[in-house]
């Protein structure tokens, strides 16, 4: 292991044990802070910004997750203020007994201690993990992307400014150097020193964490969203959680990749839809059964044959939606439990009964009804910023908030007792 890692996660360890015992009024002031400092240095963070993205070619993938605006960093700070109005979980008495020997046994929620988190490009994460971590006295380390490396330097910089002012130890928030790449197998590998490791990004960064790990992992990230529309749905009310899903932000885990339809609604649906979605460039690649209609509604720049290995199972991150046809219910639920990753899943019906089967047979983390998969956030859940999203189901799923970063210990108290032999 590189000994600058090895140093780095020593004083990570230190600072942990020092946010285990702040007040929860300490680590509210830091986030408090840290809000005000984002809106100062405003300018200084928008340059930074800018000298990352001017690096990366203008047709560049992710490049509106790497993006900060004034309104984003603003966004940022009132992320922070809502976390401070967050119960702090720590401390928290989870349940008591008292045993017939005389023992009282207590589970209280702590810490887990120091936290890696592996991240791609988005320098809001890099606020959201800090604040989270704070919140709950957990250390971190973060390695982010090369591609924002000058933005995440300077909100690190800023997240330990505030902690100076506070007379906390600094290196409760650091960043490891996103241009090693052994630096993120040695995090990944970090016994001892890292009691379980985040990772935020693509299939390909969770497969290749799925590999490398031997510390804990908590999978995050990947998502591969199906909305289906049953035969019985308010056309218009589908086309409505269609656009909404697929369109409001192209490279977030909750965006609809791939519209399963019933045979029945289709030639009411796709007319309706392929006028919305063609406003907003749309690639669409169809089955044989809705290119055919498509094809009379759709301009021919945008509307593919499906190619089923390759589309379907997708996560685009990117203006291109794919469509499967299917008989009924049945097929639809095949088909998705296929293809799933395990994020989140929609079906858009006035049929109850197939939709609390749809709650009963879909295994995702989050499951929709009549509603856009859009909605699958944190702050929307009421959780305030999020660490990510877990698609596994130990120890967290779903949007994952402040509980999800805490473990628990037992306290056992007695007035003298021993066991008896």
């Amino acid at each position: 292991m590189h000994k600058h890692l090895i140093q780095q996660l020593i004083k990570a360890r230190t600072a942990s044990r020092i946010l285990n015992i702040i007040s929860t009024k300490q680590k509210n002031a830091v986030l408090v802070t840290l809000a005000n400092l984002l809106q100062k240095n405003t300018n200084k963070i928008l340059k930074a910004n800018q000298k990352d993205l001017a690096i990366l070619p203008a047709d560049y993938a992710m490049r509106d997750r790497l993006l900060l605006t004034p309104e984003r960093i603003k966004q940022l700070s009132v992320s922070l203020l809502a976390v401070t109005k967050l119960t702090d979980p720590i401390g928290e008495v989870l349940d008591t007994t008292k045993r017939p020997s005389g023992i009282t046994v207590t589970r209280v929620r702590v810490p887990f201690g120091v936290i890696g988190v592996i991240y791609e490009a988005r320098p809001n994460v890099t606020i959201e993990v800090a604040s989270l971590c704070l919140k709950t006295g957990n250390a971190v380390l973060l390695k982010g992307s090369k591609d924002a490396f000058c933005t995440n330097t300077i909100l690190v910089k800023l997240i330990q400014q505030s902690l100076q002012l506070h007379n906390l130890n600094k290196y409760s928030v650091q960043l490891i150097d996103p241009y090693d790449r052994q630096l993120t197998t040695d995090l990944l590998q970090a016994h001892g020193y890292v009691d379980v490791v985040i990772p935020r990004g693509s299939n390909r960064l969770i497969q290749y964490v799925r590999e490398q790990a031997t510390v804990p992992v908590i999978e995050t990230g990947a998502g591969v969203c199906h909305t289906y529309v049953e035969k019985t749905a308010n056309v218009n009310q589908a086309v409505q959680i269609i656009v909404n899903a697929k369109t409001r932000r192209y490279t977030v885990c909750n965006t609809l990749d791939c519209l399963v339809l019933d045979k029945a609604i289709t030639k009411k649906l796709l007319p309706k839809l392929a006028l919305v979605l063609q406003k907003y460039q749309i690639q669409i690649f169809a089955d044989k059964f809705s290119y055919q209609i498509l094809k009379k509604y759709y301009p021919t720049s945008l509307l593919n044959k499906v190619n089923p290995d390759k589309h379907y199972g997708q996560e685009f991150l990117a203006p291109k939606l794919a469509i499967k046809t299917v008989i009924n219910y049945q097929p639809a639920i095949a088909f998705i439990q296929k293809h799933t990753s395990g994020h989140s899943e929609a079906i858009i019906t006035h049929n109850k009964k197939l939709a609390n089967d749809f709650i009963n047979n879909i295994d995702a983390a989050t499951i929709y009804v009549n509603t856009s998969t859009a909605f699958t956030d944190g702050f929307e859940f009421g959780l305030g910023a999020e660490i990510g999203i877990s698609t596994q189901k130990l120890h967290a799923r779903g949007p994952m908030g402040l509980t999800a970063l805490t473990t628990y210990k037992w306290l056992v108290t007695s007035q003298g007792k021993i066991r008896a032999t």
